[in-house]
């Protein structure tokens, strides 16, 4: 098999399973919460606005999923699936472990890692980029995926858990 089938191979399968993730955070499809019950849920994690860290996540796995299966903007759409499998691996499953049967980082570190290495790799030859000729400079691509790494640091810094309500005696 060619590298470039290898490339759409790889770039369709985690940009549609991660675009059908991020459809059920903002629209509610195939048995999510949609908008308003993300926003609630991050909003009880302490995020603020929640609405903000329902967008950009669901934007970076729904638009970054569809960039990525269709090879359009590809560095671009890889990133924000490596900022939103990243904020999932550090906010989300972090404190459950490695194993992804436990709740764990496993899958979200996969799929981030894949991401990051195809923004840097590139689309390969069966791409929309590459039949309308555009790239990415690789020092950019690294740019880009730095500060994409430091918004997920700032949301993960600026939510904090709500105080417990203590019960009273």
């Amino acid at each position: 098999m060619s590298l470039a089938l290898s490339l759409l191979i790889l770039r369709v399968a985690i940009g549609l399973i991660v675009a059908a993730h991020g459809s059920q955070k903002l629209f509610g499809w195939f048995g999510g919460h949609g908008f308003a019950g993300t926003s609630g849920f991050l909003a009880s994690l302490g995020f603020r606005p929640a609405w903000f860290w329902v967008l950009l996540g669901g934007a970076g796995e729904f638009g970054g999923g569809l960039l990525l299966a269709l090879g359009l903007l590809t560095p671009l759409g890889a990133t924000a699936i490596f900022a939103a499998m990243l904020m999932a691996v550090l906010k989300f499953h972090w404190s459950k472990g490695f194993w992804g049967a436990k709740g764990g980082y496993e899958y979200p570190l996969v799929l981030g890692l894949l991401s990051a290495v195809l923004a840097l790799v590139g689309p390969g030859s069966y791409a929309l980029d590459t039949l309308i000729g555009l790239s990415i400079a690789t020092p950019l691509v690294w740019i880009i995926l730095i500060l994409a790494a430091l918004v997920v640091i700032i949301g993960i810094a600026t939510s904090r858990q709500p105080a417990s309500k203590e019960v009273a005696a």
